[in-house]
């Protein structure tokens, strides 16, 4: 927020206006006057009798006044009065009571008397009287004795004083009592309350009378009040009385309101405008009555109303007859209420409406002077003339009284005199003087010539004329040395003779000349107005939060005209900055460091000139964590409860959002606070559930968004009594850990759960449904006990009761549980295979018995391997895989089979000890699938017209192959397609010539391999002849293969074409819409290693050629190999590695040392001679040219890579060989099968190792194996 503040601001001309109207109707001293009464003592004043008594009375006038003064109504002979002097050249008495006087002796109505030559001023009747204090009077105060509930005023009644004193109730300490809406004082000092309880018992109420004249207190004797409670008084009177007597009291019953004060229904006040009206309503009742204000027929006036003493007293300030009307007390309580009615009569004593002023007429000339007056009743208007009442003063034919004017006409010197107006009702008078002095003067200027005035533009200009003469000059303005008389709407004429100028421009810059004129003569004077741009602050401080201990800065950038010096103050709540080197203010900032609780408040910059202030603030809020909660207290204290109340601490600005209160077991974790409870931050109490046999301490901590405050103390400690404990153990199981045995377990209590001392089990069983009697045991505070001898897996009822010193628990809940488990005994039977399709088969088997179980049936599971793959000749090594089947499931489906190969099962039963003894193995083949796409094509052997064709078969054959497909098609230099041709391969094929094309055309080749089932993955591939046997101009890219393991894949490809060829590779999910992921090739490199793949997951892949727009090679696809643990070994961990480090690293420091005692001793030691004379043959120069290794050279880029194997191993389920997945099946992988057959088994991946077929590795190849395998 900015404030700003200019000299010329609307407020202040206007005052600055008024004064120069009342300067300009003073005559100047220098020229005859009548007196005028510049200073005298209030009209009533009290005066302090320790002191001398000054009565003031001060005057002007030319000649000179002199003063004369009377007494009561008489002239006071002041020579007469050793004690009574005069200030000289002034009308003031002293009068003298230091030495032996007394100020009772002065005491009356004292009025001053000012006279010249030209007339004579009266003062104010001046009421001199003393201050009083007097002691109380003497009296016996009796003791109050009042029953519990019960009304009491208390009746303080102090010494009359002048003026009255003030009234308070304070005890022996000189404390002050405390007040409510229950106890509180009066406007009488009177002290009420409107019930009385226990605690109001004591014996020091003292009222107190504060004189402010004498400054003395005076004191009562204390009082004495006991209260009785309802239990004490009966027993008082049952003490004192006989049983025919004692009826015993009342017990304590509620009441509706009745007041105290005032009595009755209605009263009348009266009260004098401008005064403050007080009402006031004390109300008794029980509970406490409330109090609240109306008026009728109208409301209370805003700003101007306001509640005291709890509501008891209504205070109206400024009471104007408007006020005046009937005033509602209504005070309430849930049994009723009561009402009183005030009706208040606002009087007025005399107060001016025109008060009559000083007239200054040059002989001839006429005027009037006017004395106008209102007030409640309409006050009497009486004139005086020089002090005399005018009806008893000479005539002056030149005057006429009319009421409350005097008219005059053709005045001439003799005219010249001192009138008096007095209004006066019944409850005051005003008086004042004002004179008519005849003059014959020139004009003259009063202001001093050349005076400069300085302003802020866009600011009122006044620019000053005063001036005297009589008769009255006339003003008139000019600007400039030639410039014509100013008039017009751009200014404003006052009739004191300022010139304003209501907003003044930079162009009202210049000099302004006055011309004043009468009858008697002519004069003027110049003065000079500077308008300055105005100081602005364009960056003001903002509102800042800050933590305590942090920093905080404020701006302040000002702007101001450059003729001005303006300096920056900055204050901190209206007040001076803290004397603190932690302020550091800059040219247009303020900063404070390490930010404390008291910086906390409004930071006001204030930009000062000469001629405006400007100021702008911030609120500078500190916060922090609370303060710590205090004064904890523990009542309502209960054997399962207790009620925590606390204080809460200073919130630090940010509101406490909640308190936590912590506990601490004194007797088992002392020390050790635990979590309670917590409440709203709002709360200050909280009922609190407790445990038996627990010594309890409590502590708070408040929380706000800054975080938790330090706790409180901890409150006093409570133990609660022991008692049984309330619950049992929880979490009982029982579980056999041999087939001869029963575990039972349990949860054991925590803590106080055992409510008292000697924490036990009572641990009961007994075999169930056989009739048996409980078997119990008694055991230590532990959580488990065995039970030998038992049956095998037979349910068992459990139970485990708590119980202490002082008894046991409530009986608890049974459970069933068994004894332990056995191997199941018999092997599922009668089992079936069903081939579903090519990769799937379902099986049945039919269940074992339950009793054969022994123990809780787990479910079946499925052991099963392939023997052979009926399309390969050599035998693989076992590979066993497992699926569990979760309940009694008598079918099962085995997903990811291999087409065409001989596989074995058996079918196991599984309960929580183990597996049952396996079935006979069952021997079962898949059926013939469609082959994977061939493992390469490659196509060499360019001529005119033909082109020779090599490939491998499939990888995955997955039967028998009947025959290759070849389909191939023209691609034009457009890239559209030709027709289609296709030809059918014998199987036994590996290559073929492919002749009758056309010459220099590029071909897209398309080539799969068939089964009887359908035809496999198609592998494609381009290739162009050749123009007149020259090599082909277009760039080539064939042969792209990949080596797929887990996560990564190896891709290479050949390339023909120009050299220095960026190459990049794009790949993706096989069969998915997703745009080609693109890698770009470092440098021209014909390999690349994919990372970051999924495992498990066919891609396609394809390799292009930066730089020519649609250049890509044929597809590939590949996938990646399933998830396997590691087996790759960090050498860096190992300690024959770190070893073997160790050692080079002290071989090389003992190497060092004995070189450097060589070169100290001036020998020579020839390394680098050496290393010249032996280079190393296997070190070969980097090239210059491209920087490769000299055994890896530019040409060898396009020599054809051997090829890995592009397909990975066995061990990976091919999408082309089943469309199902593991990860669809199983509990293992989250898949299930419905109970038509469909697969709900888990998938384990338990297998026996197999060598690795084709070329592909048993472990991820590093980055070395990566390049060898290219060389």
């Amino acid at each position: 927020m900015m404030t700003k503040k200019t000299i010329s601001a609307s407020r202040a001309s206007l005052i600055l206006f008024l004064c120069r109207m009342i300067t300009a109707l003073e005559v100047p001293l220098d020229l005859s006057q009548p007196p005028t009464i510049t200073q005298q003592s209030p009209k009533d004043y009290i005066v302090d009798p320790r002191e001398n008594i000054v009565i003031q009375c001060e005057a002007k006038g030319k000649p000179p006044p002199s003063f004369s003064w009377t007494r009561n109504g008489t002239h006071f002979d002041i020579d007469k009065d050793a004690r009574v002097t005069v200030k000289p050249n002034s009308g003031t008495l002293v009068i003298n009571i230091m030495n032996g006087g007394k100020a009772e002796a002065y005491e009356g109505v004292y009025q001053c008397t000012a006279r010249n030559e030209r007339g004579a001023a009266i003062s104010n009747n001046i009421v001199i009287r003393p201050s009083r204090s007097p002691l109380w009077t003497k009296e016996k105060v009796e003791p109050k004795h009042v029953r519990e509930g019960d009304p009491l005023v208390l009746h303080c009644s102090p010494p009359v004083g002048l003026p009255p004193p003030i009234i308070f109730w304070m005890d022996n300490s000189f404390q002050r009592l405390p007040q409510n809406e229950r106890v509180s004082q009066g406007l009488n000092g009177d002290l009420y309350f409107s019930n009385v309880k226990p605690e109001d018992t004591r014996e020091d109420y003292i009222c107190y009378a504060r004189f402010n004249h004498t400054q003395t207190i005076q004191q009562k004797q204390p009082i004495s009040v006991k209260v009785f409670s309802m239990d004490s008084l009966n027993e008082t009177i049952s003490a004192n009385l006989s049983d025919t007597d004692f009826y015993g009291a009342k017990p304590l019953t509620e009441r509706r309101p009745t007041l105290l004060t005032p009595v009755g229904s209605t009263s009348n006040k009266v009260e004098l405008r401008g005064n403050v009206l007080l009402l006031e309503c004390i109300a008794e009742g029980l509970p406490t009555p409330v109090i609240r204000w109306i008026k009728e027929g109208g409301e209370l006036p805003i700003n101007r109303t306001f509640f005291e003493n709890f509501k008891k007293t209504l205070k109206i300030v400024e009471v104007s007859e408007a006020d005046s009307g009937k005033y509602k007390c209504v005070a309430r309580n849930p049994l009723g209420s009561t009402h009183h009615t005030i009706t208040v009569t606002v009087k007025a004593a005399p107060y001016w409406i025109t008060a009559p002023r000083n007239l200054v007429l040059s002989p001839g000339e006429d005027g009037t002077l006017i004395c106008r007056a209102n007030g409640n009743p309409k006050p009497n208007i009486s004139w005086l003339t020089n002090g005399v009442p005018i009806a008893i003063a000479p005539e002056d034919p030149s005057r006429k009284v009319d009421g409350d004017t005097i008219i005059f006409s053709d005045v001439q010197e003799r005219s010249s005199a001192v009138y008096q107006c007095n209004a006066s009702n019944e409850y005051g008078y005003l008086l004042a003087n004002a004179f008519v002095n005849v003059l014959a003067e020139p004009p003259r200027i009063l202001t001093p010539a050349n005076k400069l005035y300085q302003i802020i533009a866009n600011n009122p200009a006044l620019l000053d004329c005063a001036f005297f003469g009589s008769p009255v000059p006339e003003i008139e303005w000019f600007k400039g040395v030639k410039g014509s008389i100013l008039h017009g709407d751009l200014y404003v004429f006052h009739d004191n003779g300022t010139l304003e100028i209501p907003v003044a421009q930079k162009d009202s810059t210049g000099t302004y000349t006055c011309v004043a004129r009468n009858k008697l003569g002519k004069v003027q004077n110049e003065v000079h107005l500077e308008v300055k741009d105005p100081t602005m602050i364009i960056k003001q401080p903002e509102y800042k939060i800050i933590q305590k201990g942090g920093q905080v800065s404020f701006e302040c950038t000002i702007k101001h005209d450059r003729t001005l010096m303006p300096t920056i103050t900055w204050l901190k709540d209206n007040g001076e900055l803290p004397v603190d080197e932690r302020f550091i203010i800059h040219k247009d900032s303020l900063a404070i460091m390490n930010v404390t609780d008291k910086d906390d408040g409004t930071y006001t910059c204030v930009a000062n000139t000469t001629l405006d202030s400007v100021s702008a603030s911030a609120v500078l809020t500190v916060v922090d964590r609370p303060d710590p909660p205090f004064d904890l207290e523990l009542t309502d204290q209960l054997e399962r409860s207790i009620q925590l109340s606390w204080i809460p601490g200073y919130d630090n600005n940010s509101p406490i959002t909640n308190f936590v209160i912590e506990y601490e077991d004194g007797m088992r974790e002392p020390g050790v606070w635990h979590y309670q409870t917590e409440v709203h931050g709002t709360q200050t109490t909280v009922q609190l559930k407790l445990s038996p046999y627990v010594n309890y301490s409590f502590r708070v901590i408040a929380v706000n968004e800054i975080g938790r405050s330090q706790p409180s103390e901890a409150s006093e400690q409570y133990l609660t009594k022991a008692a049984k404990p309330d619950e049992n153990p929880s979490g009982v199981q029982g579980i056999g850990s041999e087939p001869d045995n029963l575990v039972i377990i349990w949860e054991p209590l925590k803590g106080f759960q055992s409510n008292g001392p000697g924490l036990q089990y009572k641990v009961s069983w007994r075999q169930k449904d056989v009739g048996d009697e409980w078997t119990s045991v008694i055991v230590a505070n532990v959580s488990k006990y065995i039970v030998s001898g038992t049956p095998t897996f037979v349910p068992y009822e459990i139970k485990v009761q708590a119980l202490n010193d002082l008894g046991y628990a409530p009986e608890p809940a049974e459970v069933i549980g068994h004894s332990g488990e056995d191997l199941p005994m018999v092997a599922p039977g009668n089992v079936q295979v069903h081939i579903v399709n090519s990769t799937l088969a379902k099986v049945h088997w039919d269940p074992v018995p339950l009793k054969t179980v022994r123990g809780h049936l787990q479910g079946y599971r499925i052991y099963y391997w392939k023997v052979q793959s009926l399309s390969k000749r050599r035998q693989r090594h076992v590979e066993k895989k497992i699926l569990t089947f979760s309940g009694n499931k008598t079918h099962g489906m085995l997903p990811g089979l291999e087409p065409y190969s001989s596989y074995k099962l058996n079918v196991r039963v599984v309960n929580g000890k183990g597996e049952g003894p396996a079935s006979p193995d069952k021997l079962f083949k898949t059926p013939e699938g469609v082959p994977s796409s061939p493992s390469f094509l490659k196509i060499s052997n360019p001529t005119l017209d033909s082109l020779t064709l090599e490939w491998g078969p499939p990888t995955h054959p997955n039967g028998v192959l009947i025959a290759y497909t070849l389909k191939f098609q023209p691609i034009n230099s457009t890239h559209e397609l030709g027709p289609l041709i296709e030809i059918r391969i014998p199987a036994n094929e590996t290559s073929l010539i492919l002749s009758n094309l056309n010459y220099s055309t590029r071909y897209k080749f398309y080539f799969y391999a068939q089964t009887s089932v359908g035809s496999g993955s198609q592998i494609t591939e381009e290739a162009v002849t050749i123009m007149d046997e020259v090599r082909p101009v277009y760039p080539r890219i064939r042969n792209v293969t990949a080596s797929a393991a887990e996560t990564y894949a190896n891709i290479s490809w050949e390339y023909e074409g120009p050299d220095h060829v960026n190459f990049y590779v794009e790949y993706g999910v096989a069969g998915s819409k997703e745009d080609w992921k693109k890698e770009i090739v470092n440098g021209s490199r014909s390999f690349f290693v994919l990372k970051g793949l999924t495992p498990g997951t066919s891609y396609k892949v394809r390799v292009g050629a930066e730089g020519l727009s649609g250049f890509v090679s044929s597809e590939d696809v590949f996938e990646t190999g399933p998830a396997m643990a590691s087996r790759q070994v960090d050498i860096a961990t190992q300690g024959w590695f770190i070893g073997l480090m160790c050692a080079v690293a002290l071989l090389i420091l003992i190497l060092l040392i004995v070189c450097f005692i060589r070169r100290n001793k001036g020998g020579k030691y020839p390394v680098k001679e050496k290393e010249d004379a032996h280079a190393d043959p296997e070190i070969q120069p980097m090239k210059e040219d491209d920087g490769t290794f000299g055994e890896y050279s530019d040409a060898e880029d396009h020599k054809p890579l051997k090829k890995g194997s592009r397909t990975p191993s066995d061990r990976t389920v091919k999408k082309e060989d089943s469309d199902d997945s593991l990860v669809d099946y199983g509990e293992g992988v989250n898949g299930q099968f419905n109970e038509d057959g469909s697969f709900i088994g888990q998938y384990s991946g338990k297998k026996e190792k197999e060598p690795a077929e084709g070329n592909e590795s048993s472990e991820a190849p590093s980055p070395v194996n990566a390049m060898n395998s290219f060389v």
